[in-house]
């Protein structure tokens, strides 16, 4: 191949065999160095340094001896008066949190929400006029454009790392076992104590929280985009809790025999195959019982736990719902009215 080229064009030079000048090249260089240095620069002011005392402190103790980045991580402040966002898994369980700004000033930080179900959670710090970032629009996201990542990784204060949206649309599974959708996946890398601190885009405003790594790979971080973001913080600030509804049931995926489909003419090819009922829950006054296997609910096919899990949100609950069961061969329909979880 370096022949080839050689031989095509023995005078030209790499850049213009590209299509560029040099002069052009570093200009292009210089842009993106432009862009990250200035959203670092304007802000890093609002990125909060967090020092988490676990209420287990000799379960902390050890994990701190397993990994550097235990008991610390990020955040952002996103009000003048000081509500402050990070995950869920940095303050779940704290008996003490403190909250470092880049100007030396330091605060105790209380809990003002915590949803392990989206891993966000929302802190106060006393004080006013601090500096803020602003929410983006996830949902205007394009694979490929800058991301940029704000935290405080193994306990080094203010670190920026850059790259791209490398996918849009990940699912995540949170610690409670809930799915979390509409996850950013990036090449910014991240590093324990990066997590909470904010994935800002070209103007400087929030695309996502940064909430994990696969730590096997390389390049595959992940954030919690914005738009979710946005609506659980609301949520947190005004309420103190996200609610969501439950039926008080154990279950499992299961595909469906091709002779129940074909009889029954269900929609599915699978259902939620029931194996414990909470005594006295909703499932429970509903009829529901082990071995059922939930096909519908609200009109809508059932295959997945993470579908039910969606379908029980704040709208449902107290709502009686119409579910469509598997029984003896044999479809059946029962209400159930979901309680809060």
């Amino acid at each position: 191949m370096i022949d080839f080229l050689a031989t095509e064009n023995a005078s030209a030079q790499p850049n213009q065999l590209s299509g560029l000048t040099s002069d052009q090249d570093d200009n292009l260089l210089d842009a993106y160095s432009k862009t990250v240095t200035r959203v670092a620069r304007t802000t890093s002011n609002a990125v909060v340094h967090l020092k988490v005392t676990k209420q287990n402190k000799q379960n902390q103790q050890a994990a701190n001896r397993r990994n550097q980045g235990d008991g610390t991580g990020s955040g952002f402040i996103i009000s003048s008066d000081g509500y402050v966002v990070t995950n869920s898994h940095v303050v779940n369980g704290a008996e003490n949190i403190e909250a470092s700004l880049p100007d030396g000033r330091s605060f105790k930080a209380h809990i003002i929400g915590n949803d392990p179900a989206t891993d966000i959670a929302v802190l106060k710090i006393p004080g006013s006029n601090f500096a803020t970032l602003a929410f983006g629009e996830s949902d205007k996201l394009q694979v490929g454009q800058i991301a940029i990542a704000i935290g405080n990784p193994f306990g080094f204060q203010y670190s920026v790392t850059a790259g791209v949206v490398s996918a849009l649309g990940r699912s995540l599974r949170s610690q409670n076992g809930r799915l979390i959708d509409d996850v950013i996946q990036t090449d910014a890398a991240l590093n324990p104590g990066n997590s909470g601190g904010p994935l800002v885009d070209s103007n400087g405003y929030i695309i996502g929280v940064n909430t994990a790594v696969i730590l096997p790979a390389q390049g595959l971080c992940f954030a919690v985009a914005s738009n979710l973001v946005k609506f659980v913080v609301g949520k947190l600030i005004l309420e103190g809790k996200v609610r969501r509804g439950f039926i008080g049931v154990g279950a499992q995926a299961v595909p469906l025999p091709p002779k129940w489909l074909n009889a029954l003419e269900i929609s599915t090819k699978g259902g939620i195959q029931i194996q414990t009922v909470e005594p006295n829950g909703p499932a429970a006054q509903a009829g529901i019982q082990p071995g059922d296997i939930l096909v519908q609910f609200e009109g809508k096919p059932l295959d997945s736990i993470d579908l039910l899990h969606k379908s029980l949100d704040e709208d449902k609950i107290g709502k009686r719902i119409s579910v469509w069961l598997l029984r003896n061969g044999g479809l059946k329909s029962v209400e159930v009215v979901p309680a809060e979880m």
